[in-house]
């Protein structure tokens, strides 16, 4: 099978909507096949791609992520954070970016935010006033720091392809995570100035700030244990995911909110994200064997050193392209495929392997919020029972803020390397 072949095959799978895994696994056995190698070998790659101790993190806090939606932790920080800022033009908005930056902190994952959060904070918009548009757009533009601000499930994978420390990633992502929170919390400014009719003042309320915080103050110490625990060095990252997955579970049985029911469907759903995602993961290891018999890696780096010997232009070459991939393709399947071609480029061109992470995560991330297949799109459009070009027209305004802060990301790297270098962890 030649190599024109085995894309087109790939492509067309992937418009015929079959699941990304098998879209890989089909053609790349396909390929194999044509050229006489062992299917036993096949199978072995396969299982090789997920055979890492630390992916075990990504099963673990993906289950993190789960379990503290089904135990409402979303709930209490929506509570607390609307008792703290009763008295800010546009509470609600804030409130709004608030809780996500509060469960970004927590669940690592994009897909579990948005879900979590869109139950509970558009209702309450639409009821005060705020449009549709703008409401669903907070939401889901909000839940992309769940993916960038550790613990990110999409750092961990990038981490374990690319052979680099998961704390230092880990590190590395703080800066760029409050970069978003700051761009959204602008445009959320500029907009509550245009709409003051919505600009509702409430009173304050001490006795309620004291009630709510008591109620958010076992959840906000999971970051604590998490980063703090990896950046002493007291535990890896896998393990911190094991530890964080007991805490969430000690947490539930002190509120009591904690039952067999929720659990069984925390464990489902973390089954289902879990499996999908290792499945993918063994895919791209495969699909991997078949580039690197093709030399795809060393094609491409000649290619692209045919356009550019400046990093900020390859850069930014780099950011148009991972942004139509994530239209298309969910974060884990473009990372593992494209990291291992990108890795002895970005050497060439003297790139830091932590920076291209954060900017390849957060490219992918802000591909999600755009049709025809954007994974966060969907998830917001299918709780909301709205039509998608609604909420699309709503999401719009907020990828400027988003596009400024990867702007920033790419032209100044000392915002992602900074922190891991204070700690001395690059």
């Amino acid at each position: 099978m030649a190599l024109w072949l085995y894309i087109l095959l790939l492509v067309v799978l992937l418009l015929l909507r079959v699941p990304v895994a098998f879209a890989m696994i089909a053609p790349s056995m396909a390929y194999f096949y044509s050229h006489n190698l062992s299917p036993g070998y096949a199978i072995t790659s396969v299982l090789n791609g997920i055979n890492s101790f630390p992916l075990l993190a990504v099963p673990l806090f993906v289950f993190v992520g789960t379990i503290a939606n089904h135990l409402g932790i979303a709930t209490r920080l929506y509570d607390f954070a609307k008792a703290l800022l009763p008295r800010l033009p546009g509470n609600l908005a804030y409130v709004n970016l608030g809780t996500a930056i509060g469960f970004s902190w927590i669940s690592g994952s994009a897909l579990a935010d948005a879900a979590s959060t869109s139950k509970v904070q558009i209702p309450q918009m639409l009821k005060q006033g705020y449009p549709y548009g703008f409401s669903a757009g907070l939401t889901a533009s909000g839940s992309l720091m769940s993916t960038v601000m550790p613990p990110s499930i999409p750092a961990v994978i990038f981490a374990a392809t690319a052979a680099v420390s998961t704390g230092a990633l880990f590190a590395g992502s703080i800066l760029p995570a409050g970069l978003m929170a700051v761009g959204l919390a602008v445009y959320v400014a500029v907009w509550v100035k245009m709409h003051p009719g919505i600009a509702v003042k409430r009173p304050f309320d001490s006795g309620t700030l004291r009630r709510t915080s008591a109620r958010v103050l076992g959840p906000l110490l999971l970051p604590v244990i998490i980063l703090g625990g990896i950046f002493s060095g007291w535990f890896t990252p896998t393990e911190s995911a094991g530890i964080a997955s007991v805490y969430m579970l000690a947490l539930g049985v002190v509120y009591r909110t904690l039952t067999l029911r929720r659990f069984w469907l925390a464990a489902k759903d973390t089954v289902i994200v879990s499996g999908g995602i290792l499945l993918i993961l063994g895919a791209s290891n495969l699909m991997g064997q078949v580039l690197a018999r093709e030399q795809v890696s060393r094609a491409l780096g000649d290619w692209l050193a045919s356009l550019t010997d400046n990093p900020v232009v390859f850069l930014l070459l780099l950011n148009v392209v991972l942004i139509l991939l994530g239209i298309f393709l969910e974060a884990p399947p473009v990372i593992l495929v494209l990291v291992p071609i990108l890795m002895p480029i970005i050497g060439e061109f003297g790139i830091d392997p932590i920076h291209l992470g954060v900017i390849m995560i957060l490219n992918l991330m802000i591909g999600s919020l755009t049709p025809p297949v954007g994974a966060v799109l969907f998830v917001v459009g299918s709780i909301t029972r709205r039509p998608m070009a609604e909420l699309f027209r709503g999401i719009l305004p907020f990828l400027i803020p988003l596009g400024v802060v990867l702007l920033l990301l790419t032209l100044f790297p000392e915002i992602v390397t900074i922190v891991p270098t204070l700690l001395g962890l690059t």
